[in-house]
């Protein structure tokens, strides 16, 4: 029997941080597993620091020629603009390949805390606002995220602070990676003003796990793969060791376009198009949907058939909406060497040295206008990323904005490139979920299929701003304590690709969800989706980690169904 024409205990449609558990853990357990990825196939020694790659080429991502997106953005008469990304360069994809956008991950982890799974409940409703709380608690997540630290490969110290979430165990599996002397600084600064900051996890490896290596220091982590495969991605970390096992087949540049069902309310195919664009069938007991949120969404909204008149899965009309990004803003501060000693001049300039510092003390707040409690957030810093492209680009004009050259532009190169440290801030806020954020598919442009492209409205909610620049306040204070010159904060409602859940929410009540509280459909018996799409809020800090907790869940649930 060819593998094209067996019956897989498991399909998994996508293979990154939503699909890795899945794969891992349902192979090792015996199960048949087929994992049908767009992209392509990348290994480690495919991931160099060339700035082109990342940058300027589409090389770990579709080229918009071939697949696009349709993006509304609001005008300034309130109408919603809808404009192809091919024809704007404004490229929404992230990470096609295999392992998916956990490839390309700086790697902060953090885990949602309790609050994040009832904000309904602990802070009320917000006008306009389609907050939910969560069907599950974080207790029954925290024995996952434990896991996800030990197989996937979590660095660092675990500090107590006034917002610390309950452990099952005292501290990470491997220790701290090394850190640049900035981080002491931010230490002081903090222990001033009395705000809490406290060490970050990463999913980078400071020591070696079987065979991979640790970190090398390189400051290529965010939009770059890892040449050391000390990043745990779904690649390395989970997908590596579900092949060793024999029960794990991986299709590459294989892209899902139908999920047929029977009749009866269960998928028996999925349909896709195989390297050299011949559609191809599979069956499978059970399909699970990774897409990432976006594009799971799309898939679900093309499967449409009798049973299913407007996709698969929503006749609720659910499928697509309360989609989600991550709320907030970046920043940052300049440090010349040339003002502290030499010694730490020759230590703020080590290249490669972690930061590792999250701002914790205004996770939630008091607000100014109404006296009660919100959900605040949380500000990760880190230096400046290493590619020089990009650092040389930013240098291009004067204060006027006016280009410069020559000499001139060499003097300014050297300048930065010798004598400046950027201290760089993110800050991750709740992105509320509104009728204004969602995804539906395209009547009119086609990707090279000839299928309808996700056209994404991202509307946000002004209450984002609103937290979001409160953050930045407290941060630009904490970065003048240190001594930071040319600080500035840019907060706004953009919605960035790298950071997106929601679209398939999960609940108890069929009808304001797409998924029960196992992740699995409502109305499809045998489909599950767990990817980030499963998320009805998406709290302060970064989804990764908790779409691998949440996708280690779900496949229990699968494991259980099977046996």
């Amino acid at each position: 029997m060819t593998e094209k024409n067996r019956k897989y205990d498991v399909c998994v449609i996508g293979s990154g941080a939503g699909a890795g558990p899945v794969i891992y853990e349902l192979s090792k357990a015996g199960f048949s597993v087929l994992v049908l990825e767009k992209g392509p196939w990348f290994r480690t020694s495919d991931f160099t620091k060339d700035e082109l790659v990342a940058t300027r080429r589409s090389v770990y991502t579709p080229n918009l020629i071939d697949e696009r997106h349709v993006l509304e953005s609001r005008g300034d008469d309130g109408s919603w603009l809808p404009q192809a990304t091919y024809d704007t360069g404004n490229d929404f994809w992230n990470g096609n390949c295999v392992g998916g956008s956990s490839n390309f991950m700086s790697g902060f982890f953090q885990r949602s805390k309790p609050d994040d799974f009832r904000l309904l409940s602990e802070y009320g409703k917000i006008e306009g606002a389609n907050i939910v709380d969560w069907p599950i608690t974080y207790s029954d997540l925290e024995k996952y995220y434990t896991k996800v630290e030990q197989v996937v490969g979590v660095s660092g110290k675990n500090v107590p602070n006034k917002y610390q979430e309950p452990r099952s165990i005292k501290d990470f599996p491997y220790p701290p990676l090394q850190e640049n002397i900035i981080s002491g600084w931010i230490d002081k600064a903090a222990e001033k003003l009395n705000f809490d900051v406290v060490p970050i996890a990463r999913a980078i490896l400071s020591a070696p796990k079987d065979d991979r290596k640790e970190c090398s220091y390189s400051n290529y982590c965010g939009s770059y793969g890892c040449s050391t495969d000390a990043k745990g991605s779904s690649r390395v970390a989970l997908i590596h060791d579900a092949l060793k096992t024999g029960n794990c087949t991986v299709i590459p540049n294989s892209k899902v376009f139908h999920l047929e069902t029977d009749g009866n309310k269960r998928i028996i195919k999925a349909w896709y198009y195989d390297p050299d664009g011949i559609k191809v069938s599979v069956e499978a007991e059970i399909f699970v949907v990774a897409a990432q949120a976006v594009e799971t969404s799309r898939l679900l909204l093309m499967s449409k058939n009798k049973e299913f008149p407007d996709g698969l899965s929503n006749n609720n009309g659910q499928v697509g909406k309360n989609l989600l990004f991550s709320a907030g803003g970046s920043g940052g501060g300049d440090f010349y060497p040339d003002d502290f000693s030499e010694q730490e001049a020759m230590q703020l300039m080590v290249p490669g040295f972690f930061v590792n510092r999250s701002l914790h003390e205004f996770y939630e707040f008091i607000d100014r206008e109404t006296g009660n409690k919100i959900k605040g957030g949380t500000v990760d810093f880190l230096l400046e990323h290493a590619n020089a492209m990009t650092k040389a680009i930013n240098r291009k004009r004067d204060e006027n904005g006016n280009l410069i050259y020559g000499k001139k532009f060499k003097n300014e190169l050297k300048h930065y490139f010798t004598k400046v440290v950027k201290l760089k801030f993110e800050i991750f806020a709740d992105w509320l979920p509104t009728d204004d954020c969602f995804v539906t598919i395209d009547d009119k442009v086609k990707d090279k299929w000839g299928d309808p492209v996700a056209r994404i409205r991202t509307g946000y909610h002004a209450h984002d701003l609103k937290v979001g620049n409160f953050l930045a306040e407290k941060t630009e204070l904490l970065l003048k304590e240190m001594g930071a010159k040319n600080i500035y904060s840019d907060v706004s409602g953009s919605a960035p690709p790298n950071l997106q859940a929601g679209g398939c929410r999960f609940g108890k009540d069929p009808k304001t969800s797409v998924l029960d509280p196992d992740c699995k459909s409502h109305e499809v018996e045998n489909l599950f989706v767990s990817d980030g799409s499963f998320m009805p809020t998406g709290g302060s800090v970064t989804y990764t980690w908790t779409i691998y907790a949440n996708a280690f869940r779900v496949a229990d649930k699968i494991r259980e169904r099977l046996r």
